[in-house]
């Protein structure tokens, strides 16, 4: 059993208390006996003490720390010394905790100055304590699940010194402390390298997927197979298909359709109604002999454009709105993410605009969002209603003669050039239907596009299982 003895020579059965047994020669201590616990405080107004003076007195903030340091070696501010009766002075070599906000995290001194009532200070430990044990065990996952139940106020937390004072700490002989520290430190540097690893890992994936569709888009993933036909005649069928939903009324006649060609002087140019025009310097690279140039907008068979801007429900309802934050940046479309649609929001969007299985959709707007491109299948309608896309975002609807997803991986490797398209002011770029218009799509023969679409989805699905390993 585990007891407790007073300054009165008083003994309480404390068993109820121990969080776990110790190994042999270890002990069980509050920390408020082998150390001094004790708040800071604060010169008020503080504006009135700050001082660029050289007699100035280090002011500590949590301003001061650095994310993922366990080490405060400098501040931005001082005070003037009237204010030191007001405050706590600590010494380099103490440990500072927060006992607000982001309350328990330890940090160690390596300068003088004054702390705030933000700061709890724990001093006068060398006797019993090795700093870097102290300062992992304050650091652990037992020692916050236990501030945090011992933590007053409801909304935010707030540690006491007498809290701090009152918890029970293992504290093991001096030698094995500096032992089990060496030995942290060592694990700690050993999960850094992994982790710089994964990050570097990471970014080889992301060059790699980059690299796959760059070279699909070239005509440079899959061999060429000569008997296929060239893709003038798919863009024959395309014609021929869009004529036929322009007479039942499906489609408009675009007035200023463009058909690129090229010349005898192997030049590309562009008809425009009776106009011609050389288009040779927006020609991103050379395509295969086979291969023809199409406007994204003469790929589609409905017009590029953004959504509507819906109201929505409170409640469920038998339609869903496709937003941004559906469009994710690691676990592709994600309808869960999206919110319903209020019911008087149904009469603006024509059946046509419903999202279909294999559209392709664009975010329009948003703070690094922007141009981020996914593909949606029906089969991630988890909740199998009717979709609709917002203001947001842009969808691009394929014929049948364009391979959905080889336009969607033509789409992706521009993506990074999408977001730097963006129009407007700094915090609220555009990315116009025009510009994904007018973008210049190369396009194989249809079986190509298969081949194409079929070894980017093979390679992509292994690289996506260690990309999913590594997060």
């Amino acid at each position: 059993m585990h007891y407790e003895k007073f300054a009165d020579g008083s003994t309480k059965c404390i068993e109820y208390e121990i969080p776990f047994e110790l190994p042999d020669g270890w002990v069980w201590e509050r920390l408020g006996n082998v150390s001094t616990i004790a708040r800071g405080g604060s010169p008020r107004p503080i504006e009135a003490y700050l001082t660029d003076d050289a007699d100035g007195i280090n002011w500590i903030k949590i301003g001061d720390t650095e994310k993922d340091s366990k080490y405060i070696l400098q501040t931005k501010e001082k005070i003037k010394p009237a204010g030191l009766s007001k405050t706590r002075y600590v010494r380099s070599g103490d440990f500072l905790l927060t006992n607000s906000m982001s309350f328990g995290r330890p940090y160690i001194l390596k300068t003088d100055g004054c702390i705030h009532d933000g700061w709890l200070v724990i001093g006068n430990i060398d006797t019993v304590f090795d700093q870097d044990y102290l300062y992992y065990g304050l650091s652990s996952g037992f020692m916050y699940t236990t501030l945090s139940l011992l933590a007053a106020g409801s909304t935010v937390k707030n540690l006491k010194s007498d809290t701090v004072r009152s918890v029970l700490f293992p504290i093991p002989p001096l030698n094995e402390q500096k032992r089990m520290a060496c030995h942290l430190e060592s694990l700690i540097t050993f999960v850094d390298t992994i982790n710089d690893d994964k990050s570097h890992l990471i970014d080889i994936i992301a060059q790699t997927k980059d690299k796959i569709l760059d070279l699909a888009i070239r005509g440079q993933l899959v061999p060429q197979n000569p008997d296929d036909e060239p893709a003038s005649v798919l863009l024959e069928r395309i014609r021929a298909e869009k004529e036929e939903l322009i007479n039942q009324g499906k489609i408009k006649r675009d007035k200023k359709e463009s058909v690129i060609f090229r010349g005898e002087d192997n030049s590309y140019y562009e008809k425009i109604g009776s106009e011609v025009h050389c288009i040779d310097e927006e020609i991103p690279f050379k395509i295969p002999e086979t291969w023809e140039w199409l406007r994204l907008q003469n790929c589609c068979v409905k017009e590029i454009k953004r959504g509507k801007s819906p109201k929505y429900a409170t409640e469920s309802s038998n339609t869903l709105v496709f937003a941004q934050k559906c469009n994710t940046k690691y676990n592709g479309i994600d309808i869960g993410l999206a919110q319903y649609l209020d019911e008087s929001s149904l009469g603006k969007y024509p059946t046509d605009e419903y999202m279909q299985d294999d559209d392709i959709v664009i975010n329009s707007t948003g703070t690094g969002t922007l141009g981020r491109v996914g593909l949606y299948q029906s089969s991630d309608n988890i909740k199998s209603i009717d979709i609709v896309p917002d203001s947001h975002v842009t969808v691009v609807r394929s014929y049948n003669e364009v391979d959905s997803f080889y336009l969607y991986a033509f789409m992706k490797s521009n993506q990074s050039k999408l977001e730097k398209k963006g129009e407007g002011s700094t915090n609220q770029k555009e990315l116009k239907p025009v510009t994904l218009k007018e973008m210049l799509v190369p396009i194989p023969s249809i079986r190509e596009q298969e081949r194409i679409s079929l070894a980017i989805r093979k390679a992509f699905s292994m690289i996506n299982t260690i990309e999913k390993n590594l997060r």
